[in-house]
């Protein structure tokens, strides 16, 4: 029997972003692109679906799909009226209803689809069916406030399944852990005063949402304490990331005691991701992960659940699941990072990499 679950679905590739440049709408100054569109494109989960099928580490994965989420599931996280809206667009050929989070025709279907596969990833890993389990969702959800779509993401997916979780019986205590390289706001708000989950975030200072993500933003009410943001320089590369992991987030989790661990998984802390500023490799995420199964192991019997966000380079975001899902399933198949070398050369120099000990000094010395 496999250990670790892939839920994935080819319709989440279909959810399209309609007529943008990168981030912006197309018009006025914005001239229209030749290919692509948004940066929040399908080709970078599909590629790494592929290079899985290609390696063969699918086989070592037990690989199938999900029911979308229910309009019950949903209404714990979103107000009806937003849920009705957002139908009756996509019914109509979609558009836009938040901040540069698009989508066409079957919209609601689709986001509903990926929020299921998150909802079956945390479910398969709390009855015990897996020891862990890997969403490939899309479109993201991190960012979705209950009624406010934005940066990409139009449904809260890990929220819809942790509340789907605590309505079935299936868990109490949930620690969602986000590295994608954005602030997880809208994860944030929607547990912010409630002391059953704890949201952590490490993410680029400032990059997006610019007004969001600050050390000092701990929770309120019940749930002070149980928010922590680690916002880190741009630049911060690969030890930053692991000594920010080792210091913060796994004594932050062993304090909170989860049943399950849910990890916001984004790969656009990456070296080469267009929209961020930092220094992450391949690596970077695997060790990660190894510190969060290890953690996982020691808290909660193993449970680790991974939910696909961001990450925009079609290069680079393969490798860098692949890594993740190599760890997650002991697979010994390997998909050598192309970057690897070139990347960990142009880490941060020694004397840097001893500031951002400093600064994760001081937001220990804040938080703990």
């Amino acid at each position: 029997m496999h250990e670790t679950a892939f839920f994935w679905d080819e319709r989440c590739f279909w959810h399209a972003g309609g007529t943008y440049t990168f981030t912006m709408p197309v018009g006025g100054l914005v001239q229209p692109q030749a290919a692509g569109g948004l940066a929040e494109s399908p080709e970078t989960k599909r590629r790494l679906k592929n290079l899985m099928d290609v390696t063969g580490l699918t086989r070592d994965l037990d690989a199938q799909g999900a029911e979308p989420a229910s309009w019950t599931d949903l209404a714990r996280v979103h107000p009806e009226a937003f849920l009705r809206r957002f139908k009756a667009l996509s019914d109509a050929g979609g558009g836009e209803i938040g901040e540069q989070a698009p989508f066409s025709r079957g919209g609601f279907e689709i986001a509903s689809l990926s929020a299921g596969l998150a909802k079956q990833a945390v479910a398969a890993v709390l009855d015990g069916d897996y020891r862990n389990a890997y969403a490939l969702s899309r479109p993201p959800g991190h960012h979705a406030l209950p009624d406010f779509p934005n940066g990409f993401c139009i449904l809260a997916n890990i929220a819809i399944a942790i509340e789907a979780a605590i309505a079935s019986g299936r868990g109490w205590r949930f620690a969602v852990v986000d590295w994608d390289v954005h602030h997880g706001n809208g994860t944030e708000a929607i547990f912010y005063d409630r002391d059953d989950v704890l949201t952590i975030s490490v993410h680029q200072d400032r990059n997006y949402p610019e007004d969001t993500g600050f050390v000092e933003d701990r929770g309120s009410g019940a749930g002070h304490g149980c928010n922590l943001n680690i916002p880190l320089p741009p630049g911060a590369g690969h030890e930053a990331y692991l000594e920010a992991m080792e210091r913060l987030v796994v004594p932050a989790l062993a304090g909170f005691g989860p049943d399950i661990v849910i990890v916001a998984c984004g790969y656009d802390a990456s070296a080469i991701d267009p929209l961020s500023r930092m220094m992450c490799t391949a690596e970077t995420f695997r060790l990660m992960t190894r510190q969060l199964m290890r953690a996982a192991d020691t808290l909660c019997d193993g449970r680790l659940a991974m939910v696909h966000e961001g990450g925009y380079s079609e290069l680079y975001v393969p490798f860098c699941g692949h890594a993740v899902l190599e760890e997650l399933s002991g697979s010994a198949v390997r998909a050598p990072d192309p970057q690897g070398e070139v990347f960990m050369a142009r880490q941060p120099c020694a004397r840097v990499r001893a500031l951002h000990s400093e600064m994760i000094t001081e937001i220990r010395q804040q938080v703990f």
